[in-house]
């Protein structure tokens, strides 16, 4: 070779070459994993394949300087050689710089590992009130002879519900409808509705009077001592033996009845759960025939609001007052598109509405 010092240029460029190299195949297979998790457009692939195109590049540079550096070591001239002779700065820089790659491809990967974590827990937060809602809220209602059923739900503003309802049998010939809200939002509101729910299918089970099942709820929730919290509750209890339906209500909207041509309203029997532990409730019995309804429903429905006026609890009356005979989900669905139609103001509350027709 005519410019022995070329020729430590081109070893040390071959080097550079293949150092690169390995690490552009490092991004390379991280970049493909990448596509295959996040898809080929997504901003994570973006940039990892901007990484292995940066280090593909270098290596293919050192790679051409490396042949070039022969090349004129062979046949060039001194002024050449100089030339190229200081191609071993950046050379040298660029395997200083270099030296890590190993681990600068491991942090790559390794964040992205934590974005995809990250995203699980994300996905897994935004389908944890679903699935709460679910149990306080079911989409299916279990089917019983003799009767009609209907509800329908829609979350409010906040992460986590704080209504409920529940439909079930207490006994062989007793069916107990049960709907709920508990003040304010959030998990805490979220695990009281849960707690209140399925102990109340304890005490149903356990009293035949509704108000002694309120009473011993109510004692057992006042217990918890969350002072912030309250539960509006109603309760109503068929009997298909006698035919008759009874009702108890703790300071919950007023529910309505159809029965004899009519709607009757069914108010509140008692205060508030969680005001005061020692508190009394009351229940009414009523005489049922075949086709009369009954809709429970949340505050969110009546309190839907078109500037300072309210959706109200008489517009509910007279949309059942007006077409007595519908079945009773399509009862509930027209209600909540009533309200929301009304409604100059994005409804923020949850609002959960129940019919249950005796046929």
């Amino acid at each position: 070779m005519e410019q022995p010092i070329l020729a430590v240029v081109a070893l040390l460029c071959a080097v550079a070459a293949v150092v690169w190299g390995r690490s552009a195949l490092r991004f390379q297979q991280s970049w493909h994993r990448i596509q295959s998790e996040y898809g080929d457009t997504s901003d994570q692939a973006i940039l990892a394949g901007a990484a292995f195109r940066k280090e593909l590049h270098a290596a293919l540079l050192y790679g051409l300087l490396a042949a070039a550096s022969l090349v004129v070591g062979i046949a060039g001239t001194t002024e050449a050689a100089a030339l190229y002779a200081l191609v071993t700065i950046p050379v040298a820089m660029s395997l200083y710089y270099n030296r890590d790659f190993r681990r600068v491809a491991r942090i790559a990967e390794d964040r992205n590992e934590l974005e995809r974590k990250a995203q699980e827990v994300l996905t897994q937060d935004e389908l944890a009130p679903r699935k709460w809602a679910a149990r306080l809220a079911p989409e299916e209602l279990p089917d019983f002879a003799g009767f009609e059923l209907g509800r329908v739900y829609e979350p409010g503003t906040g992460m986590m519900a704080g209504d409920f309802y529940d439909v079930f049998r207490v006994s062989p010939n007793r069916i107990a409808a049960v709907i709920g809200d508990v003040t304010g939002h959030g998990i805490e509101a979220s695990i009281t509705a849960f707690q209140a729910k399925y102990l109340l299918r304890v005490f149903l089970r356990q009293y035949r009077d509704p108000a002694q099942a309120m009473e011993e709820l109510n004692a057992q929730m006042s217990a918890l001592e969350r002072v912030e919290e309250f539960i509006s509750l109603l309760v109503v209890v068929f009997d298909t033996d006698s035919g008759t339906l009874r009702v108890c209500s703790a300071g919950h909207p007023a529910g309505w009845l159809w029965h004899a041509k009519e709607v009757r309203p069914l108010r509140a029997t008692g205060p508030l759960l969680m005001l005061d532990p020692a508190s009394h409730y009351h229940s009414r019995e009523i005489d049922l025939e075949s086709g009369d309804l009954v809709l429970l429903y949340t505050d969110g429905l009546a309190e839907a609001r078109a500037g300072d006026q309210f959706f109200g609890e008489e517009r509910i009356a007279n949309t059942l007052r007006r077409d007595p005979g519908v079945p009773p989900d399509v009862l509930c669905k027209s209600l909540l598109e009533a309200a929301k139609d009304f409604a100059t103001e994005p409804v923020t509350d949850d609002t959960a509405i129940l019919a249950i027709r005796r046929s």
